[in-house]
């Protein structure tokens, strides 16, 4: 009697060990690259590299050369740089499956120094594959298109709700915004010098809330760098300093 054949599942069939690991990635279908299938994935990732970054680390420098756009498929990452009084700003986090410098595309240098908050893992998109790519799969270009301008929409969001107002609401407001990168329920807590950079507050004032938050029960620290948040408490207190708006 002959061996019955098994065929392979998509995944087994990939050649290309970083093709296998985009096919099983569980934020593909969210990414740039995710309405390609897998013979499309197994063709073009020897062009793809996956990268990981420890907290502190930076991805890539404002005014850098820009030669590729990354996915974050992991973690937290902040896209930051200097006023012209030398102040540094934190204009916005990124967090799973965020494309980020986008500007590498249009052959421009890169905005702003993009850094790990937490340990990240990226993937590296070169310019020249997304290039080939986009004139092939013209989806490609309208996908990259609506993620700038959900990068626009963020840096507005962050500039109307986390940079203006009391200082307290704009503190309330940061913590309600970090609950969309939360992992497993803890949300990631920047330091105190990092409150300041993103809400444009003095450190004195962001400590000076966040210890009044714990005090609350409204924040309840759970390592120097994450914690959980009372959503109820959240919800509520948000209410009342929008009421005196």
């Amino acid at each position: 009697m002959s061996a019955s054949i098994i065929p392979l599942s998509p995944h087994e069939s990939l050649f290309n060990p970083q093709a296998r690991v985009c096919a099983e990635c569980g934020v593909r279908k969210f990414a740039l690259f995710g309405v390609l299938d897998h013979a499309e994935l197994d063709k073009i990732h020897v062009h793809i590299a996956s990268l990981k970054l420890e907290p502190g680390q930076s991805l890539y420098e404002a005014q850098g050369t820009g030669h590729a756009a990354f996915t974050v498929r992991s973690g937290v990452v902040r896209l930051e740089r200097n006023n012209e009084r030398g102040e540094r700003r934190i204009l916005r986090l990124a967090g799973r499956s965020d494309l980020l410098g986008m500007e590498a595309m249009l052959g421009q240098s890169y905005a702003a120094d993009a850094v790990a908050c937490t340990p990240v893992e990226v993937c590296r998109l070169p310019r020249t594959l997304v290039d080939e790519l986009t004139r092939e799969q013209p989806e490609l270009m309208r996908d990259m298109m609506k993620r700038w301008q959900r990068a626009l929409d963020d840096a507005d969001e962050w500039l109307t709700e986390l940079c203006a107002g009391p200082a307290r609401y704009r503190m309330l407001r940061l913590l309600l915004k970090l609950t969309e990168y939360a992992d497993g329920g803890e949300i990631w807590l920047p330091g105190r010098q990092e409150m300041s950079a993103m809400l444009d507050m003095t450190i004195e004032t962001a400590s000076r809330l966040v210890s009044s938050f714990k005090r609350d029960g409204l924040l309840v620290p759970t390592t120097p760098r994450h914690a959980r948040i009372d959503h109820t408490a959240l919800a509520a207190a948000l209410r009342d300093e929008a009421s005196k708006l």
